[in-house]
């Protein structure tokens, strides 16, 4: 009874003591994939690699529609977006804008800047759209976008006090390019590149009705999901979009 007693004494004199004993905070992922071939094996590492503070789970279009739903909406804080797809209904794309604008932050990651070239609003949530097809934005005429396997290039950190690219240098990465592709004015720069058959922004950050959003162009193969540089990105940026709400 004693002990019991100096036990609670130490508790409610001393916050610290519930703060160390207290468990870290989970940050519930949802992965969306579909649409688009990937290693599973290597980019399922990858994702284990963020720590057990962070909990993965995936889900394949069509069947991650249900997931925008208001109905399930509470069982995951962010999420991240590794998927091609381009078929949605009316319906489908207003619950999917929906969930978001309301709060449901979003990592976007490489071939996800290549979905739904049917749905302009898609090009508005994330900030960027790679084009399949000639298309206007604003007056401006972009043409199909482009793109090259396997290059070494260098990726420069835009803001290193950004809490998404702080403690990460300039690095190298070997990875696929994009080029042409259309990048909203409102973004916040992240990352850029001078390799030519790149973008010059290959990275950003924007605002969703009330979530925040990351975008990361990086992402095609083995050699990227083992740098350290990029999962250490992958990471904050999780924490930062998901902090905010």
């Amino acid at each position: 009874m004693k002990v019991l007693l100096i036990s609670w004494i130490l508790i409610l004199t001393n916050p610290s003591v519930i703060l160390a004993a207290s468990p870290p905070e989970t940050i519930r992922i949802l992965v969306i994939t579909g649409g688009h071939d990937y290693k599973a094996e290597p980019f399922n590492k990858m994702m284990e690699s963020l720590g057990p503070e962070i909990a993965c789970k995936f889900v394949e279009f069509p069947a991650a529609y249900d997931m925008f739903l208001p109905i399930n909406r509470n069982r995951y804080d962010v999420l991240v977006f590794y998927h091609m797809w381009d078929k949605i209904t009316d319906d489908q794309a207003r619950v999917f804008a929906e969930c978001i604008k309301r709060g449901k932050p979003v990592v976007v990651l490489h071939h996800s800047l290549c979905a739904f070239e049917s749905w302009p609003e898609y090009r508005n949530i994330i900030g960027g759209k790679y084009f399949l097809n000639p298309t206007t934005v604003n007056g401006k005429e972009y043409q199909a976008g482009s793109y090259i396997h396997d290059l070494h290039f260098s990726v420069k950190v835009v803001d290193p006090k950004h809490p998404v690219t702080n403690g990460v240098g300039d690095f190298e990465i070997f990875d696929e390019t994009y080029k042409g592709y259309y990048v909203a004015d409102d973004v916040t720069p992240l990352l850029m590149t001078d390799e030519s058959s790149s973008e010059q922004i290959i990275g950003w950050a924007k605002k969703y009705g009330k979530a925040r959003i990351v975008v990361i162009q990086s992402g095609h193969d083995t050699p990227t999901f083992e740098n350290p540089d990029y999962r250490k990105l992958l990471k904050q940026a999780i924490e930062w979009v998901y902090r905010d709400n």
